[in-house]
């Protein structure tokens, strides 16, 4: 099959031939009809995070189940479907109950194996980890989903509370960062959106945000701080905006990568001390939390098919990736098909 494949950190990938992948016993084959293109895959390229070499990146996907491993009772070839990047093992205590998304033995393709830069993937664990797709949700919305989307939705949900009329501060207008404000918008809260780059504030202001280019605007905008506040860009300066943006009692989600020598900013941890201030970790969303958001996107409630800004093949798919050396031209998704 077809494939984007690095030989090493930072290498140019290039599209190459490589063998198709084996099912693996209790897992599927899935033929990719979609799959995005995300900062994550660019950190594993240059190296922020270990992967086996040489690599096929990509871990944003959807298609079709192509074939099943043996045990597999849910899913047969022909079956339209998505997965969430972290593939929970299905055993563990906390796959049983209910956060595969921290499974201490998850898979990841892109990750722990190769990706879905190609014309098939293997996933693991099929029936605990596939996710049927609507029929109103094509390929390439569905893909849009991949981690930015869910964890986003995850992120303000789960672990923000976000409830109707809170104020809610976003934090880099990326294909995460929109897709906070979108969901935000959604269920009803008063979005911030910070971002340097005008064609991002221009972006998150299409979609129903307040849109500033600093974050110390957001207290007196919000009359004292935001409720939830999400740093979707994973930079210690912007961390630390993002809590420090709270009013009391406020909750700080981290989903932005802080890798290697970023990996611990100087948070101020006097405010989170006087205004009992929350700090949660978002690590996506298991496959089982995936049918209420899949309804919103269905019912049009969602339209993550906004954020989509571009649809290339995958013999662009490897500018694709190079490209995130450089700051992103404008704000969106891209996605592949192969």
């Amino acid at each position: 099959m077809r494939a984007v494949v690095y030989a090493d950190y930072g290498e140019p990938p290039v599209v190459a031939d490589v063998p198709a992948p084996a099912c693996p016993s209790g897992g599927a084959v899935l033929e990719v009809r979609a799959t995005g293109v995300c900062r994550s895959d660019w950190h594993a390229w240059r190296g922020h995070e270990q992967v086996p070499l040489p690599h096929v990146p990509g871990h944003e996907l959807a298609g079709v189940v192509a074939s099943v491993g043996a045990g597999v009772t849910r899913w047969h070839p022909g079956d339209r479907v998505t997965v969430p990047f972290v593939c929970g093992c299905g055993r563990c205590p906390f796959c049983r109950a209910g956060d595969a998304q921290v499974c201490p033995h998850q898979t990841q393709p892109g990750f722990t194996g190769p990706g879905s830069f190609a014309e098939r993937v293997a996933i693991h664990a099929a029936d605990f980890n596939l996710v049927a797709l609507p029929a109103e949700v094509d390929f390439v919305t569905a893909a849009s989903l991949g981690c930015r989307f869910a964890t986003a939705y995850r992120a303000l949900t789960a672990h923000g509370g976000l409830r109707p009329g809170d104020w809610l501060a976003v934090h880099g207008c990326g294909g995460l960062g929109l897709s906070a404000v979108m969901i935000g918008v959604a269920l009803g809260a008063r979005v911030v959106a910070v971002d340097v780059a005008p064609a991002a504030l221009a972006r998150a202001r299409s979609l129903g945000a307040v849109a500033v280019d600093d974050p110390a605007a957001i207290p007196s905008l919000t009359s004292g701080g935001a409720h939830v506040s999400l740093d979707a860009v994973g930079v210690p300066a912007v961390a630390v905006a993002s809590v420090r943006c709270l009013r009391r009692r406020g909750r700080h989600v981290q989903a932005g990568l802080l890798l290697g020598a970023e990996s611990t900013p100087p948070l101020p941890m006097d405010l989170v001390v006087a205004r009992e201030l929350s700090i949660h970790g978002t690590h996506g969303m298991a496959a089982r939390d995936y049918p209420p958001m899949l309804g919103l996107v269905a019912s049009g409630a969602l339209r993550p098919d906004r954020l989509v800004s571009s649809v290339i093949g995958l013999a662009e798919a490897p500018d694709a990736l190079s490209a995130m050396d450089r700051p992103a031209a404008g704000a969106g998704i891209t996605v592949i098909e192969p």
